[in-house]
């Protein structure tokens, strides 16, 4: 085994962190403490979660989970995305310590400090680990980044702005209000 790989963490061992404080993300195989979010990132995040939690009470066809809440992915890569969906047919991959595979829905509120991992490593590893849609919400720039993670990886579906209204097939009859996902 090259020296590399033996150097890096595994999911395994990533289980035996303490809980509570600090938060950590394993990517590629290497430990990633996760900074306390911004007002605005909590807002943005918050603001979805209640948006997609008032849905699902209505249409009750999966669940959601906002962070910290573990998704195993690989050997090397448990992340906690801010908010992730997992619908009711693929129930089985929800555990009572994470999700044990990929999300049918994975959201990452954007933050200077974790931008570019989660635009690069974590972008590709939900890719490739089957997540159909990634959603990256810029609270600076009050964009929504839209992939279709099986169709096209590297370019977004579709970027919405601020007053945009647009929908998703993961929550079929919903239709997002960007300005109420930006709101403070």
């Amino acid at each position: 085994m090259p020296l590399a790989e033996a150097l890096k963490i595994t999911a395994e061992e990533y289980r035996f962190l303490p809980e509570g404080g600090p938060r950590y993300q394993l990517i590629e195989g290497e430990l990633h403490m996760a900074p306390s979010p911004t007002e605005a990132h909590q807002d943005n995040a918050g603001n979805l979660f209640v948006i997609i939690s008032v849905y699902l009470r209505e249409h009750p066809i999966g669940k959601a989970f906002i962070a910290p809440f573990d998704v195993y992915l690989t050997e090397h890569d448990v992340y906690q995305p801010d908010i992730l969906y997992v619908s009711n047919r693929r129930r089985s991959i929800v555990e009572k310590t994470g999700v044990m595979g990929a999300p049918d829905f994975v959201v990452e509120v954007l933050s200077p400090s974790t931008a570019r991992l989660d635009r690069t490593s974590k972008k590709k590893i939900y890719a490739a680990a089957g997540v159909p849609e990634l959603w990256f919400i810029d609270p600076r720039r009050k964009t929504i980044e839209i992939f279709r993670l099986q169709d096209d990886s590297e370019k977004p579906a579709k970027i919405h702005a601020a007053n945009s209204v647009f929908t998703s097939p993961t929550f079929p009859g919903l239709k997002f209000r960007a300005a109420e996902i930006f709101r403070a």
